[in-house]
């Protein structure tokens, strides 16, 4: 399960390389630290269930922050 931090290392890494190129400095940021959480936790060697608790807790505050920033601060916008 280690193994599978570190490939989500890889890939938010590849992200955060290709957004950064684009010039889109802030998510950027968010995945360089995604990236860095994830090196951390997959050289850890927690047990398999710690890991699936910790992705669980991952995905819940995502989809909280996610749906805060939807509803309350992104502006809606028509066309262009």
């Amino acid at each position: 399960m280690s193994r599978m931090y570190r490939v989500m290392a890889f890939w938010t890494g590849v992200f955060a390389v290709l957004f950064f190129v684009g010039e889109m400095y802030e998510v950027s940021l968010i995945f360089f630290a995604n990236t860095a959480a994830f090196i951390g936790l997959g050289f850890m060697n927690l047990t398999e269930r710690t890991y699936l608790y910790i992705f669980g807790g991952y995905l819940t505050l995502f989809m909280v922050s996610f749906s805060f920033y939807t509803v309350f601060i992104m502006e809606p916008t028509l066309g262009h």
